[in-house]
């Protein structure tokens, strides 16, 4: 039993080696370029000599049928077939169609989207409007700034300006003022002018005293001797007048004027005597008394005038005049540094307000074609969003997705390529490899690289993520 069992083993291993070499030639004429140059030098020797054609053209067909099948599978799964790239063998790439410039637009800003001017296919140039959010609320905050850079706008201007000449004017009539008020305190209290109210407080006193006395008897005597002069002349013109009273122009005569005057002058004389005779009156004696008082209040005044009083007439001065200087100076250039740093912090405001409120709008970054429109009137909008794809499909570039590591060690940018398109059989273009992305991705266990061709010419039937074939070499 353990012979047969023995023999078995063996006789399969046997069939198994044999198989595998059966397989060896085949897998040579798939994998190198130089065997299958071999095989066709051997076919056409055959051919020329006439001879063993039956046996060697199954063996060259059964290759070839293999290579056919291997490159049906290849490019069913999507794998780039590859024969050597730097030896100018082919290399088949599955590809799509992508606009030459892109971009998903979201919005700086979240609100409400009030206006949408534009559907999925209108054509945008740079620059247009596509979406407008509310932006109550932003245009208060720029009037806001606005009134903010002009209150600090118009505080520097004043500060520049410096003061009116009106205020100068009362600054400085102020000043001669508090230099009157001073120069009156230290006059005053000059000897002199205590030595003159003295003498007026004695005058005053002396006047009282003559009041309250009543009138000397020389006065009287000087009175009557008056009334007595008065009263003769009054007779003599009364005498005069009487010899030509009976005339009719008495009234123009000289003799007529003579008594009148003589007659007013007797009156004053007898009023005089009278008043000297009766005394002082009440009225006269307060009018005295009030001299005197005035006149020695001002006397008091004088005297009592300290220096203290004049230094606080020279504060009130030095403190006017300051003020002149002030004005006249004008602002400090601290003020000024501090008022200019206030406008320029107004002013960034005003344009962080501004770029706020421009936030609510998204405008085309380029001219293209809306490709996706991701939003609706009245919908809210987050900030980031994507709410628009933008493309500028005026031209196409073709990238790889299954290039690997061995297919692309051979490309290089300025090769050129062979363009065909799964949808559009007829179409075939040149192109040129643009770029070789350095950075593999993994794609189901494979690492890929992304090579982005250049067509050579455009085609109005291309669309995006439209598939194609890239051909490499060959």
């Amino acid at each position: 039993m353990k012979r047969f069992i023995t023999s078995s083993i063996t006789i399969l291993l046997l069939a198994a080696i044999l198989v595998g070499c059966q397989g060896i030639p085949a897998l040579q004429q798939t994998q190198t370029p130089a065997a299958d140059q071999a095989a066709a030098d051997q076919a056409a020797a055959g051919d020329s000599s006439g001879g063993e054609t039956g046996a060697g053209s199954s063996a060259a067909q059964e290759p070839a049928a293999q290579d056919a099948s291997g490159e049906t599978s290849a490019q069913a799964d999507g794998v780039a077939q590859t024969q050597t790239a730097a030896s100018g063998v082919r290399v088949v790439a599955d590809a799509k169609v992508s606009p030459v410039q892109s971009a998903n637009l979201s919005m700086s800003a979240g609100g409400i989207v009030v206006e949408l001017g534009i559907e999925e296919g209108d054509e945008v140039a740079e620059g247009q409007l596509l979406v407008k959010l509310d932006d109550a609320q932003q245009r208060v905050g720029v009037a806001q700034a606005q009134a903010s850079l002009q209150r600090a706008q118009a505080n520097l201007d004043q500060l520049l300006a410096g003061a009116r000449e009106q205020e100068i004017a009362q600054a400085q009539a102020g000043l001669a003022a508090a230099q009157a008020a001073y120069d009156r305190l230290a006059n005053a209290a000059s000897p002199g002018n205590i030595a003159a109210a003295q003498a007026g407080v004695a005058q005053a006193q002396a006047n009282l005293q003559s009041v309250l006395e009543g009138p000397s008897e020389a006065a009287l005597i000087a009175a009557q001797a008056d009334l007595r002069n008065s009263e003769a002349q009054l007779r003599n013109a009364t005498s005069a007048y009487n010899k030509v009273k009976d005339q009719n122009d008495i009234g123009m005569r000289p003799e007529s004027l003579a008594l009148e005057q003589a007659t007013v002058a007797n009156e004053a004389a007898r009023a005089r005597l009278r008043d000297l005779e009766n005394g002082a009156t009440a009225a006269q004696i307060a009018a005295a008394r009030a001299g005197v008082s005035q006149a020695s209040a001002q006397l008091t005044t004088l005297q009592k005038s300290a220096p203290a009083d004049l230094a606080a007439a020279q504060a009130q001065v030095d403190q006017a005049q300051a003020q002149v200087e002030l004005l006249l100076a004008g602002a400090r250039p601290e003020a000024v540094a501090i008022a200019e740093a206030d406008v320029a912090a107004a002013t960034a405001a005003l344009q962080n307000a501004l770029v706020t409120l421009s936030d609510t709008e998204l405008r085309a970054p380029f001219s293209g074609i809306v490709a996706t429109v991701n939003t609706a009137v009245g919908e809210q909008v987050g900030v980031g969003s994507p709410v628009i794809v933008l493309a500028d499909t005026s031209t196409w570039e073709i990238e790889t997705s299954d290039l690997t590591e061995f297919d692309v060690v051979g490309i290089q940018p300025g090769n050129q390529v062979l363009l065909t398109f799964d949808a559009i059989p007829d179409l075939e273009l040149a192109g040129t490899v643009t770029r070789v992305r350095p950075i593999g991705e993994d794609n189901r266990g494979d690492t890929v690289y992304k090579v982005v061709v250049t067509p050579a010419q455009n085609d109005p039937r291309l669309m995006w993520n439209m598939t194609a074939v890239v051909e490499f070499g060959g």
